[in-house]
């Protein structure tokens, strides 16, 4: 027995920081005993609250990413990264103003536009304000956020300059199909003797498109431009010349060119400046939620301590035998520092398999929790995309990864060393 105990000493002065002896130990403290139920219990639920907050954690971020990604895609998509606006004179040279500018080396495409708001009717009554684009043919075709997504109809009606394409939440408000007539009624019309009349004027839909944003599919026409012209008292002139570059982050970049290009007074603008609070809101959002959802791991952290604590407190003899042995106060605190971290890894990486499946599926989770409540979750007229969308990013992600596992450690630092701490005579008292 004495040559046992001696070989065991013997064996911890040679044993290295976490060395086989150590990760036994600290396993068998993770391992469920009937007396030590309650602490086992302690465990697992800090393993669950870990794995749901690192899960929850990675798919909030995700889904908020990918809200931005699709809503600046969409608004870029039929939007321009840059409008060019006259200063002293209208823009009656804008066929060859555009062809300037979209030579310059970065644009893709210059597009003339006439704006105007009305109010739309469709042939079974009932009216909607709508946004009335001017756009020529070509440029509407180069479009592919429209052209690529066009739900009913084509735009061979719109070529030849009598059909108009509405968005398919506008079509369904208002009852139309393609082919069918929609009126539209602007405020500025003919001028009478007896003032100035609404114009009233009826058109043919040859497109339905649906670029999966509800408020664009809801309220934006597209007409060609020349009507346009007409029908807002506009001719030979446009409003703005839109500008789509290949890389919207360096728009700023292109300002100098689009000056020298245009040879006259213009004013600028850019995406950035004109969703600036939008998409200042989304980042305040998703920075205060990542801080809020980090309480929950912060909390199963936690819960870490207090089962260590009342582990190392029911481990008082085994402390003593291990000193008695030969242990070291450092060989004691990596033992249950394993025993804790071994808590917060597993169930930070649980919780990030976890996360990554539902990003994976949200959709199909989204559309399977609507069937079981019977009611539409993330409804499109509120949240504008039509789809729940969900884009991970690698280094938030580590970042995740990351934290919580700082957090684990962390927590579990304090009965670690607590236990290290304990004399064999004090150990024994514990119990």
């Amino acid at each position: 027995m004495a040559d046992a105990a001696s070989g065991a000493t013997e064996a911890f002065r040679k044993s290295r920081p976490f060395s086989a002896f150590e990760r036994m130990v600290a396993w068998r403290y993770l391992r469920s005993r009937r007396k030590e139920a309650y602490i086992s219990v302690i465990a697992g639920f800090s393993f669950i609250g870990i794995m749901l907050g690192v899960a929850t954690l990675i798919i909030v971020m995700a889904v908020m990413n990918g809200f931005r990604t699709e809503l600046i895609s969409r608004i870029l998509g039929i939007n321009g990264h840059m409008i060019i606006q006259p200063v002293d004179s209208p823009l009656n040279d804008y066929a060859a103003l555009a062809d300037r500018l979209a030579a310059i080396p970065g644009v893709t495409m210059a597009i003339p536009l006439v704006e105007g708001q009305t109010l739309a009717q469709g042939t079974a009554g009932g009216g909607t304000g709508a946004l009335v684009r001017g756009i020529r043919a070509d440029d509407l075709a180069r479009m592919k956020a429209v052209s690529d997504h066009i739900k009913e109809g084509d735009l061979v009606g719109f070529a030849a300059g009598t059909g108009v394409a509405i968005g398919s939440r506008m079509a369904e408000a208002l009852g139309l199909t393609a082919g069918s007539q929609i009126t539209l009624v602007a405020p500025e019309g003919d001028v009478t003797p007896l003032g100035v009349n609404p114009r009233v004027k009826t058109y043919t839909v040859s497109a339905i498109f649906e670029i999966g944003m509800s408020e664009y599919d809801a309220s934006i026409i597209y007409m060609p431009l020349e009507e346009a012209q007409l029908y807002f008292n506009a001719e030979g002139i446009v409003q703005s010349i839109e500008l789509f570059v290949s890389n919207p982050d360096a728009v700023d970049d292109l300002r100098q060119p689009v000056e020298a290009a245009a040879g006259r007074q213009i004013f600028i603008t850019d995406w950035r400046q004109r969703n600036q609070t939008f998409f200042s809101a989304l980042q305040v959002e998703r920075n205060v939620m990542f801080m809020i959802l980090t309480l929950i791991v912060l909390v199963a952290a936690l819960n870490i301590i207090s089962g260590l604590i009342m582990l190392v407190k029911d481990k008082g003899s085994d402390i003593a035998i291990l000193r008695t042995m030969g242990a070291t106060s450092g060989a004691i605190m990596r033992i249950f520092f394993m025993t804790g971290a071994a808590i917060g890894t597993v169930g930070t990486f649980a919780g990030v398999l976890l996360g990554v499946v539902v990003c994976l599926n949200v959709e199909s989770i989204r559309q399977f929790f609507s069937w079981v409540s019977g009611t539409t979750l993330f409804n499109p007229e509120l949240y504008f995309l039509s789809q729940l969308p969900a884009d991970m990013n690698a280094g938030e992600t580590v970042s995740v990864i990351v934290m919580a596992l700082v957090l684990s450690f962390l927590a579990t630092i304090f009965p670690a060393w607590r236990a290290s701490r304990l004399d064999p005579v004090q150990a024994l008292r514990y119990e």
